[in-house]
């Protein structure tokens, strides 16, 4: 079976290599767009600094980058998921959640705080009416607040306004009994991700939680958008000192979100090598590109007008892996459970990095 190509011609994984590495070091201004597993990123961050590369989330960076100011721009108090599972009698869902986490919201509604002072969860949804509710099973319903048709940062500006005892000039639906479900709350958290909210809505909601913090304990559990590209936001802080949106053209790790954007770069012709790692997500949908392209994917023929495509396997199913978990709040080893031939992203990456210089990429 084939698992690498040159163009539309089948190659050999060294020469398909060789090839991705002359085209790097040709390349005046490529972009890296990661959605991998720990090791991946840690090598393909570590290539991109040879390279003077832009490093960015494959899927959607901008709610990555949206999560990531929330705690470099102003900060957030949070709590670990485990903790939410043992003392959150007061559930509010913040807008919209990715799918990915709706199994965990659905254990909270089935599951009884046991630090929670006995108190049953009791469940809210925060956002604009006609905002998806996660399943929360037997039956049950999260109660809306919403403020007329006021978006998500304009229904937490009001419920924030009246839970201070300030006047609005919409009121929050069902703002009575979520007045009633605080005031006999032990510890209410919010759900809330960069998927549906903008930065001024997470900045909202933060300033909600510290307006409670004064006179109760109060949280919120950080759900990111994608686990792979919150895993590698990690890893390229603690690589670099800065999380994804960071490039080396200058020879130093540079930070800058909308200039380092990725999607962003390829659109306006900024960038003439894309090098995509793409073991977790399909080929994303949409006009075919001009500018060069390095395709590593699970896949079994060559990407679409790919340079090089090479197939890699994908993490914890091919092979065993290191991942962000966000039901843990924290990394966490995965065994294989398919077990395969298809090598993976980091030894790729290593492979082509060989070839580029002789610096070594982490191992």
């Amino acid at each position: 079976m084939a698992v690498a190509w040159i163009g539309s011609r089948e190659a050999l994984v060294g020469d398909a290599a060789a090839k991705a590495a002359d085209l790097l070091q040709s390349s005046r201004c490529p972009v890296f767009s990661l959605d991998t597993d720990i090791h991946g990123t840690r090598a393909a961050i570590a290539l991109a600094e040879q390279v003077g590369a832009v490093c960015d989330h494959a899927g959607d960076g901008g709610a990555l980058a949206r999560e990531t100011a929330l705690f470099t721009d102003r900060g957030a108090m949070t709590i670990a998921p485990g903790e939410t599972r043992r003392r959150a009698d007061v559930v509010a869902i913040v807008g919209e959640l990715p799918e990915i986490h709706h199994e965990f919201v659905g254990e909270l509604a089935t599951t009884v705080p046991d630090l929670g002072g006995g108190n049953p969860r009791r469940f809210f949804l925060v956002g604009p009416a006609g905002t998806p509710a996660p399943p929360l099973g037997k039956g049950r319903k999260a109660t809306p607040l919403s403020c007329g048709g006021q978006d998500l940062c304009g229904t937490l500006a009001a419920l924030r306004a009246q839970c201070a005892g300030r006047r609005t000039a919409l009121p929050v639906s069902n703002f009575p009994a979520f007045a009633e479900a605080l005031e006999g709350a032990h510890f209410p958290v919010f759900l809330f991700s960069g998927h549906a909210a903008d930065g001024l809505a997470l900045a909202m909601l933060q300033g909600l939680i510290a307006d409670l913090n004064r006179k109760k304990r109060a949280s919120g559990l950080h759900l990111p958008a994608s686990e792979s590209g919150w895993g590698s936001a990690l890893v390229s802080t603690w690589m670099t000192g800065f999380p994804l949106r960071t490039g080396f053209a200058r020879g130093f790790p540079d930070f800058d979100p909308w200039r380092c954007d990725g999607a962003r770069m390829i659109a306006a012709g900024e960038a003439d090598l894309h090098l995509r790692i793409a073991a977790l997500a399909p080929e994303p949908p949409g006009k075919r590109s001009r500018m060069a392209s390095i395709v590593l994917a699970k896949t079994a023929g060559p990407a679409a007008g790919a340079a090089v495509t090479i197939a890699i396997g994908a993490p914890g199913v091919d092979h065993d892996a290191v991942v962000y978990s966000s039901r843990l709040g924290s990394l966490r080893a995965l065994g294989a459970r398919t077990p395969s031939d298809l090598p993976a992203a980091a030894a790729i990456l290593r492979l082509i990095a060989e070839q580029v210089g002789s610096e070594a990429l982490p191992c």
